[in-house]
């Protein structure tokens, strides 16, 4: 045996090297501390290395020339090692440091230890270990306690056999902790209870993990040698293992028991020691040594058990006792409550879970009962407009599963309710509003819309603030406004209203009176209402019917909201939807430079001139709606005016044939009477009438009606206007309220009023028929394209697939009814565009030999090349000869009546 002791004595300048040093054995594989300037470490090793290296903060040398050199030990002078001590002088660098070595060997032979001897000597460090644990008078363990102890386990497995005491001194560590534990941990934690017993507990399970550290460090070498070997447990697991097999399995039911009952009483109330609790609780995390299965099954699942059952009392008492919000405050104080004992002791893992029990306790079981209280219920937060509430109601029931839907639903009702209300309200209002003749939407209709806008601003504003913008809500509120949204109020559908009330934001003088950035945002309001109305091609018609007069009457406020609305309209519903009432307004446009033109013309031209003001507007048939064109006779004087615009037209354009739409002209006529002269303002047709009289003094009704070539529907409206109506321009012989084809009619010479401009207006026509007809009469044309586009794509398709596909393609403007689809497909069969399957009459399939023929044999390729080629010069043609409609406005240079 050689017994060696090395003292290592080293620079100052290199002490902060040494100090971190280990200088390991490098057969051996032991290491020890070389900690300071003379440090004395003794090494008992059968044939000590020849080889020494430093770890650590030195690590390895790069290369063979920084080890140690094998000669003996009286020549080693010097290793190499890291200059950290300047950092300022650059990258560190490999520097000689010398060593003063004395190297005293003795020659004796190393004495063999048997088991008791050297097991008596490690009883004496465990005892005093225990002893400093239970806090008896002890002294700490100095470097060398710990050194003689770990020796002393490493000489027992070095040993030659039959000496290596390797299994039998890791039997004594597990026996060790076995004597400790029943002898003083068990017996303390009996004698006491409740939160006593926890605080013993938490005492017990620092002191045995302190143990279990110190003793696997004395039984070091059995971890890295014998364990690893033979594949046992490690002894950090064997200590933690013998206190959950002796400890825990005892009282795991009276600790899971006690930090309950602490639980509760901080439920009451109580203050506990939330710092005791979250201890104890650690412990069955860590007696899992790395599982949570400790934590889950033995102490988990009662919790969350016994949570459902407190909370399940309080909900049964609650329910009863409180109001809806007063209810939904107290849940909402028991999710916080409880959300932070997690932050504070319960481990995260458990949040969810225990989250989870009492929203199904709170909420989940009184859902019904809760929301539909009779004074306190959602229902009345609705009404009440209980925002605070309503928001606490939507945090609390998304956290549900499927919480939201009943509470979305009985908001979808409560709008619906409040919206059908006012379409009650409405047609309450108009049908005790007392009118002889209702031919336009009155007032009360216009300030139903308005109703309509607030309602859904006040709801909409609920669901982006009070339901977090959730798109169950949005759903809600849409399915609610276009249940009551297409309902007619006295007679006139929603389009018909909608499109009303923009007309009258628009034109000028209407009723609704508002700035312009007011206009702007009612504006946006209703074409986000228009939205929820099934019948949008229906409000499209209505709006180009009201845009036309605005813009041929001038009536238009401003030009930018009318592009602006496009805009919007454009937007929500396509470019198809707005693409004529954007060309009506480049129309529009076009006519003003026109008219400008035209007006340089007659001032180049003074032979041509009529000598009166004359303003022609033209306009694309495509664009505008379909207006009547009448072979009016004209008098002598606007026959020289049509014949003056005519020639300069001709000499712009050609192959185009304009239209005349007198109806929708307009005069102005100086009327020559007794008291004054005064000027008319009237149509075009009111007009003609006048001017008859300038030739005759007593005209009848047959004979006005032969001279301007009139319908009797219009003749009437025309005379009932200038005689019957405010302004009495004609006297009517039998002086009547009505009009009838024995009628005389008589200049009334002897006519004054205070003003000296007056407007006569034509009775209005009620136009509403006409324009659903159009849209009907559209409506066929897009099902019939549907159901071709359909058919093309599909080939093979039964009846009910259509339909449902057709319904699917038409429902973003218009909801098809399914009668109509039936009509259009029976049609398109009569006039061979589809056929019926042979086997199937319910099955239908593109007509292979009439319209829709698509043969791949190529058959009837040249016939449809044929076809499409006539069609496309047909199509040429028609363009080159587009119609252009005409309406006028004489100005200033007045026609005279009466002269």
């Amino acid at each position: 045996m050689l017994n060696i002791v090395l003292k290592v004595y080293a620079c100052p300048n290199w002490l902060c090297i040494l100090i971190h040093t280990t200088l390991v054995c490098s057969r051996s594989g032991a290491s020890f501390p070389a900690g300071g300037v003379c440090n004395r470490i003794e090494i008992f090793k059968k044939n000590f290395p020849y080889k020494l290296w430093c770890p650590g903060s030195l690590s390895r040398f790069p290369s063979s020339k920084h080890f140690l050199r094998s000669r003996p030990m009286s020549q080693w002078k010097r290793i190499m090692a890291l200059d950290l001590s300047r950092p300022d002088k650059g990258p560190p660098r490999w520097t000689p440091v010398r060593f003063g070595l004395v190297i005293t060997m003795n020659n004796n032979d190393r004495k063999v230890i048997d088991l008791d001897e050297g097991w008596k000597f490690m009883q004496k460090g465990i005892l005093k270990l225990k002893n400093i644990l239970e806090g008896l008078p002890e002294t700490q363990f100095s470097s060398e306690d710990y050194m003689m102890l770990y020796t002393t386990i490493y000489n027992m497995c070095t040993q030659k056999p039959p000496h290596d005491y390797s299994q039998q001194l890791y039997d004594k560590y597990r026996e060790s902790f076995d004597e400790y534990i029943t002898s003083t941990v068990l017996p303390s934690l009996r004698e006491k209870h409740d939160e006593f017993m926890l605080r013993e507990l938490v005492k017990r399970w620092a002191n045995h993990k302190v143990m279990v550290r110190w003793l696997s460090r004395f039984f070091h070498y059995l971890d890295r040698y014998f364990i690893a070997r033979r594949s046992l447990p490690p002894l950090n697991d064997v200590g933690l293992t013998r206190f959950r097999e002796l400890v825990y399995e005892e009282i795991n039911g009276k600790v899971r028991d006690a930090v309950i009952s602490l639980i509760d009483q901080e439920r009451e109330g109580e203050q506990i020691d939330r710092a005791l609790l979250k201890n104890v609780l650690d412990i069955f995390v860590e007696i899992g040594m790395g599982g949570m299965d400790r934590y889950e099954n033995d102490f988990e699942a009662a919790m969350l058990k016994d949570t459902a059952a407190y909370y399940s009392r309080k909900a049964s008492n609650w329910i009863l006792e409180d109001s809806c919000p007063d209810y939904m405050l107290k849940a909402e104080e028991c999710l916080k409550r409880e959300k932070d004992r997690v932050s504070h002791y319960l481990h995260s893992s458990s949040e969810q879970k225990l989250l989870e029990k009492v929203q199904h306790e709170l909420l989940y079981v009184y859902a019904s009962q809760l929301l539909e209280k009779e004074h306190s219920g959602c229902h009345a937060l609705l009404r009440d407009d209980k925002v605070e509430d309503l928001s606490r109601m939507y945090r609390l029931f998304s956290k549900i599963p499927r919480g939201l839907d009943p509470v979305a639903q009985i908001f979808k009702q409560h709008v619906t309710d409040e919206g059908t209300a006012l379409v009650k309200q409405a047609e309450d209002a108009a049908s005790n509003k007392k009118a002889e003749k209702r031919d336009v939407v009155g007032l009360q209709e216009q300030v139903f819309v308005r109703k309509v806008i607030e309602l859904h601003d006040k709801y909409l504003a609920y669901v982006n603030d009070c339901f977090m913008n959730h798109s169950l809500f949005h759903k809600a509120l849409k399915e609610a406004f276009e249940v009551f949204c297409n309902k007619g109020v006295s007679g006139s559908s929603s389009a018909e209203l909608l499109a009303t009330f923009c007309d009258n934001i628009l034109k000028k003088g209407g009723s609704e009176k508002l700035s312009d950035e007011a206009i702007e945002e009612t504006l946006e309001k209703v074409v986000k209402l228009l939205a929820y109305i099934s019948d949008k091609d229906l409000f499209g018609e209505f709006y180009r019917k009201k845009l036309a007069r605005r813009l041929l009457f001038d009536r238009s406020a401003n030009d930018d909201h009318e592009r602006s609305i496009l805009t919007k309209l454009k937007q929500q519903c396509g470019g198809q939807f707005t693409s004529k009432m954007e060309g009506m307004v480049t129309d529009l446009t076009l006519a003003r430079e026109n008219q400008t033109l035209f007006e340089e013309h007659l001032n180049s031209n003074a032979n041509g001139n009529p000598g009166m003001d004359l303003t022609v507007t033209v306009l694309t048939t495509g664009f505008w709606p379909s207006y009547k064109s009448h072979d009016l006779n004209l008098p002598a004087e606007m026959v020289k005016c049509v014949e003056v615009f005519k020639e300069f037209y001709q000499t712009k354009t050609k192959h185009r044939k304009l239209t005349w739409i007198y109806s929708l002209g307009t005069c102005n006529v100086n009327g020559k009477f007794e008291a004054k002269t005064i000027e008319l303002i009237v149509t075009t047709y009111q007009a003609c009438v006048l001017l008859l009289f300038n030739a005759s003094d007593r005209l009848s009704y047959s004979e006005i009606m032969a001279q301007l070539n009139l319908t009797d529907d219009d003749v009437v409206r025309l005379l009932h206007s200038l005689s019957c109506a405010k302004y009495k321009i004609l006297n009517k012989e039998p002086n009547t309220k009505t009009i009838s084809p024995t009628d005389v009619f008589e200049f009334n010479s002897k006519f004054t009023d205070k003003m000296r401009r007056i407007k006569i207006p034509l009775p209005p026509v009620d136009e509403k028929k006409k324009v659903i007809e159009d849209v009907d009469k559209d409506r066929r044309y897009a099902i019939d394209a549907s159901i071709v586009r359909i058919m093309k794509s599909r080939k093979v398709l039964g009846h009910q697939q259509l339909v449902m596909e057709c319904v699917e393609q038409l429902g973003r403007m218009f909801k098809p009814d399914f009668k109509a689809i039936k009509k259009r497909i029976e049609d398109l069969i009569t006039r061979d565009y589809l056929e019926r399957d042979k086997d199937n009459p319910n099955v239908f399939r593109p007509d292979q030999n009439g319209r829709m023929g698509c043969d791949v044999d190529g058959k009837n390729v040249k016939n449809r090349s044929r076809a499409a080629e006539k069609l496309r010069r047909t199509f040429q043609v028609k363009r080159r000869l587009a119609k252009q409609r005409v309406v006028w406005t004489f100005g200033e240079n007045l026609l005279s009546c009466r002269l």
